[in-house]
């Protein structure tokens, strides 16, 4: 029987780091009152994270990109006006570029609790935030059969994503350093392989009964049937500080889906590769970014990452059109141009310390530069939410 179109409702959940915005470093004790306000204001869309210094936020089922587009700028700028109350601002960064993770103190809820209990000194390390993305899909098995094949896509969506360059006031040499830090926990990386939605649930209640995890929301993989939804939910990006960086990841991936959807539709499939190799371009995703090439499997070789994109592009065209998001897709050329956020940030903290400053101001630029980002209303330019554009350095 022929499985009905999937709905491709989306949906986007951003995680926050809260910056105080005279140190410009992480509060480690928000006041509870910020997430009160921000709890009343938004309706259930915004909720605690891991940290205390973190902050969630998650869009309602929406049936377009433009309406998650709507509702991101609506979240972001509820979040940055409440935190400004409380002399506090947003960055959508996946990490701070100098606070330390021995500063930062878990929120003391059951779920988090737990984590802290079972994983220890790994999880004090998550100073980390991603973007996560819901693409409706209804039918069990179609959202296993697709969990198989779409990882092959996800080192794309990481390069064009990373926004994680420093990790304790150090350049590490990687676009994706969040990705380094995430890996540690258990559970996590590319997803496996299940012939059914059948072994997926037997692989779940074999570890549930076995008392290693409470539910399927413990596995972390890069890409995840999810615990709550009928939807399949990729993780593996970093969280973008522009907005129309973030929507274009996420229409890529619900493009991509609908596009492995057809294939099925027509008899056919995206060609399977080792996780081996996949695991390269992941690597090489987090390592570069958008910068260097990455292994085309069909080909045999490595082809620059701008070539990639424009061939998937011709893939997906299709599917963009059928979504009408053709616009948001193609603003990866725009991503490709002007550079990923850890790229911005890595010639923001250069072009200061070039011009005389120290390793403190060059930090403190690029907290700037991502709590400017963050509140920037698409379309209207870029605003701050700094005391202004002559704020002070804080005191070494």
């Amino acid at each position: 029987m022929a499985i009905p179109e999937p709905k491709f409702t989306i949906g986007i959940e951003e995680e926050y780091l809260l910056v105080d915005k005279e140190t410009r470093d992480l509060t480690p004790e928000p006041p509870a009152a910020l997430l009160s306000k921000a709890e009343a204001a938004l309706r259930g869309r915004v909720s605690p994270e891991f940290l205390r210094s973190q902050i969630e936020v998650g869009t309602h089922v929406c049936h377009s990109v433009q309406e998650a587009r709507d509702q991101l700028i609506e979240l972001r700028s509820t979040v940055s006006t409440t935190a400004t109350e409380f002399g506090l601002a947003p960055i959508a960064a996946s990490t701070h570029p100098f606070a330390h993770w021995e500063s930062q103190h878990h929120t003391n809820k059951e779920r988090y609790n737990l984590i802290a209990k079972d994983l220890q000194y790994v999880v004090r390390r998550m100073v980390i935030c991603g973007m996560h993305v819901h693409v409706g899909i209804d039918d069990d098995d179609l959202r296993i059969d697709l969990l198989g094949q779409a990882p092959y896509f996800l080192p794309h969506l990481l390069a064009l994503s990373t926004s994680s360059p420093f990790w304790q006031g150090e350049q590490t040499g990687l676009k994706s350093y969040r990705l380094s830090v995430f890996d540690e926990l258990p559970r996590t990386g590319l997803p496996h392989t299940f012939s059914s939605y059948s072994e997926y649930e037997r692989t779940i209640d074999l570890m549930v009964s076995a008392g290693l995890i409470e539910d399927a929301s413990k596995i972390w993989w890069d890409l995840r049937p999810s615990a709550r939804f009928p939807t399949l939910e990729m993780r593996i990006t970093d969280v973008c500080p522009l907005i129309e960086d973030a929507i274009a990841i996420a229409a890529l991936y619900q493009c991509i889906l609908r596009l492995l959807y057809r294939l099925r539709r027509q008899n056919q499939r995206w060609r399977h590769y080792p996780p081996f190799l996949i695991r390269e371009n992941r690597w090489r995703a987090q390592r570069y970014g958008i910068e260097e090439g990455m292994v085309d499997f069909g080909r045999g070789a490595m082809v620059p990452f701008s070539d990639l994109i424009e061939e998937l592009f011709e893939l997906v065209a299709e599917d963009a059109a059928f979504f009408g998001c053709a616009p948001e897709v193609t603003h990866a050329r725009t991503i490709l141009q002007r550079g990923t956020s850890a790229d911005r940030q890595l010639e923001r903290y250069a072009k200061v310390k070039s011009e005389g400053g120290s390793e403190r101001d060059a930090l403190v630029a690029v907290v700037d530069e991502l709590v400017a980002e963050t509140a920037a209303v698409p379309g209207a330019g870029m605003t701050t939410i700094l005391e202004g554009e002559n704020a002070k350095t804080p005191r070494r």
